[in-house]
């Protein structure tokens, strides 16, 4: 059975698991978000001078956010309401993917 992954946004930041940035992220500092239609793309920058969103340490147990109220507020994300999207690993873009994400009216 396949683990399900979820990301976490709230207070204009996205929110990862220790679980999920081993998984997908583990030795990485930065992501870089895009918005794909209606989904959600966090891709993996391989080069800190390549810029993106830093993946700060968020706690002792190794959880994760991604501070990026900028990026939120562009696409009419609620930065005051929390949301929790489940999240899969796409090979062929090389990111972990949130489907649907945009097309929620009101994150809940």
């Amino acid at each position: 059975m396949n683990a399900v992954f979820f990301v976490r946004i709230a207070r204009g930041a996205l929110y990862l698991s220790r679980e999920t940035y081993d998984r997908y992220f583990a030795g990485l500092e930065a992501v870089i978000l895009l918005r794909r239609a209606d989904d959600l793309w966090i891709m993996p920058v391989r080069h800190a001078a390549a810029g993106g969103y830093l993946l700060k340490l968020r706690n002792s147990r190794g959880d994760r956010v991604v501070h990026a109220p900028d990026f939120l507020r562009e696409h009419a994300v609620d930065e005051y309401v929390g949301s929790q999207l489940p999240v899969a690993w796409s090979p062929e873009a090389g990111a972990l993917i949130a489907a649907g994400a945009f097309l929620q009216t009101k994150f809940t």
